[in-house]
């Protein structure tokens, strides 16, 4: 995806945001728990989280409990942000963290 730098700022700038990212760089919540922990109503954080989530900043995902119910957790992408500046103008470069898939083929070693 391309950035733009203001683009990046505005998000980043907000406290929200910044929070969301933070604590799910450390573990994956669900939006009842980020709602919780930052003190912030749930569709409040639902619009943060889609807005990061635009950016793949934020990956969804889905849990189940014990009783198979499901439910949206969400964990942080972003591993590094750099700014250059450069004849006047800002560039940015982001560095997101990406699944790896397991090998899913079925060769495997039987020895």
């Amino acid at each position: 995806m391309e950035w733009e730098a203001g683009t990046l700022f505005e998000l980043l700038g907000d406290e929200l945001a910044r929070t969301i990212i933070a604590l799910t760089s450390v573990e994956s919540l669900s939006a009842d728990a980020l709602s919780d922990r930052c003190s912030s109503s749930r569709p409040t954080v639902y619009r943060r989280l889609d807005e990061l989530q635009q950016y793949d900043l934020v990956a969804e995902r889905t849990e189940y409990d014990a009783d198979g119910n499901h439910y949206k957790t969400y964990e942080c992408q972003l591993e590094q942000v750099c700014v250059d500046v450069d004849d006047g103008s800002f560039a940015v470069d982001l560095r997101l963290r990406r699944d790896v898939v397991d090998d899913v083929d079925g060769d495997e070693d039987d020895s």
